[in-house]
C-alpha cells in the first residue's frame, strides 16, 4: 500500500469510526438518532481535519515563525532602550495604535501583546491563514486524497464546512500563539503592572489581561472573512501551491490598494479596512463603532465567499 493510500485510509477510517459512537436503543434507532449521528460525524470529521492540519510540518513552522516575531520585537525594543533610545518615552498613549503600543512597551510588558498583534496582523497572521485556507481543498486534490475522502459518507457540504471550521480554529490558534509569546516575552524583559490606556486613564493589570484576551478574540474574528476567501480560492483549482499563492497574492493586493489614497472609494469594502479597530478596546470608555463595523464586514465576506465556495465545490467534477 502506498503512503498516500495509507494516510487516506487512516483518515477515512477515523471519520467512519465516529458513527459507532452514536447512541441506539435496544429496539434499534430511536427517532432523531440519524440527526445525532450526523452531528457526531461532522464533529469527528472536524477533529480529524484539525488534527491532520496541526500535525503538518508546514503548520508547525508557521506557528513557530509567529511565536518568534514577538520575541524579536521585544528584544529590539530592549536593545534600543538599553542604548539610550526613546522607545519608552511615550506618554499616555496618543492616538495611533501601532506607535502608541510600541512607545509603552518599556513601561509595561503587557503592551508587547498589543504591539505584536498590531505588527503581525497586516501581513504575517493573514499570510499564515491564507496558506492553511488555500491548501484546504486544493491541497487534497493535488495530493490525490480528495476523491477518497468523499467516498466516506461525509458529503461535500460537510467536508467543506470541516475545512472552513479548521481554518477558523487555526485563526484562533495562530492569534493566541502570537499573544502568548508576546506576554511571556514582555513579562521576562519588561515590568508588569497597571496599564495606561490610549485615552490616558489607568486600569488594573487584571483588567488589562482581560482586554488582551478580548483583543486576541477580536483579531481572530477579523480573519474569518479572509479565511472564507481563501477556502473559495481553494475550490477553484487542483493545485495547492497555486491556491496558497493566489490567496496570499490577494492579501498583498488588498493591502496595496488600501494604502493608496486615490482609491479611498473602495477602502470601506476591503476585508482589512477595520483590522486595527481592536485598539479601541484599549480606550476608556471602549469605542464600539469600528469594532462592530469590522465584525459586520467579516460576516459579509464569510457569507458571500462561503456561499461561492459551496456553490463551486458541490458542482465541481472531482477527478483527484
Amino acid at each position: 500500500m502506498s503512503r498516500v493510500d495509507a494516510r487516506v485510509g487512516a483518515r477515512v477510517g477515523a471519520h467512519v469510526d465516529t458513527q459507532a459512537d452514536a447512541p441506539v436503543t435496544p429496539s434499534g434507532e430511536a427517532p432523531g438518532v440519524s440527526g445525532v449521528r450526523r452531528r457526531l460525524w461532522t464533529l469527528g470529521l472536524f477533529r480529524s481535519e484539525l488534527g491532520t492540519t496541526l500535525r503538518r510540518w508546514r503548520t508547525l513552522v508557521l506557528l513557530g515563525v509567529l511565536a518568534v516575531l514577538p520575541v524579536l520585537i521585544g528584544i529590539a525594543v530592549k536593545i534600543e532602550t538599553s542604548d539610550g533610545g526613546s522607545a519608552g518615552s511615550g506618554g499616555g498613549g496618543g492616538g495611533g495604535a501601532g506607535p502608541a503600543f510600541f512607545s509603552q512597551i518599556t513601561n509595561n510588558g503587557l503592551f508587547l501583546v498589543f504591539a505584536a498583534l498590531a505588527a503581525t496582523l497586516p501581513f504575517f497572521l493573514p499570510m499564515a491563514i491564507g496558506v492553511i485556507a488555500g491548501d484546504g481543498i486544493a491541497g487534497e486534490a493535488s495530493a490525490g486524497t480528495l476523491r477518497y475522502l468523499l467516498v466516506a459518507p461525509a458529503g461535500r457540504t460537510r467536508l467543506l464546512l470541516a475545512k472552513y471550521a479548521t481554518t477558523l480554529a487555526f485563526c484562533l490558534i495562530a492569534t493566541v500563539t502570537v499573544a502568548a509569546s508576546a506576554l511571556a516575552t514582555g513579562a521576562l524583559l519588561f515590568p508588569l503592572g497597571d496599564l495606561t490606556t490610549i485615552s490616558g486613564t489607568r486600569i488594573s493589570f487584571s483588567e488589562g489581561l482581560l482586554r488582551a484576551l478580548l483583543i486576541a478574540l477580536v483579531v481572530a474574528a477579523s480573519l474569518i472573512g479572509f479565511a472564507a476567501l481563501g477556502v473559495f480560492v481553494s475550490t477553484l483549482t487542483n493545485s495547492g501551491i497555486a491556491a496558497m499563492a493566489t490567496t496570499v497574492g490577494l492579501l498583498i493586493t488588498v493591502q496595496i490598494v488600501g494604502s493608496i489614497p486615490q482609491l479611498d472609494a473602495v477602502h470601506p469594502y476591503l476585508f482589512s479596512q477595520h483590522w486595527l479597530s481592536f485598539a479601541d478596546l484599549l480606550r476608556d470608555p471602549v469605542h464600539f463603532d469600528d469594532l462592530v463595523a469590522n465584525l459586520r464586514l467579516q460576516g459579509l465576506y464569510a457569507a458571500v465567499f462561503g456561499a461561492a465556495a459551496w456553490a463551486r465545490f458541490t458542482t465541481k467534477d472531482i477527478s483527484a
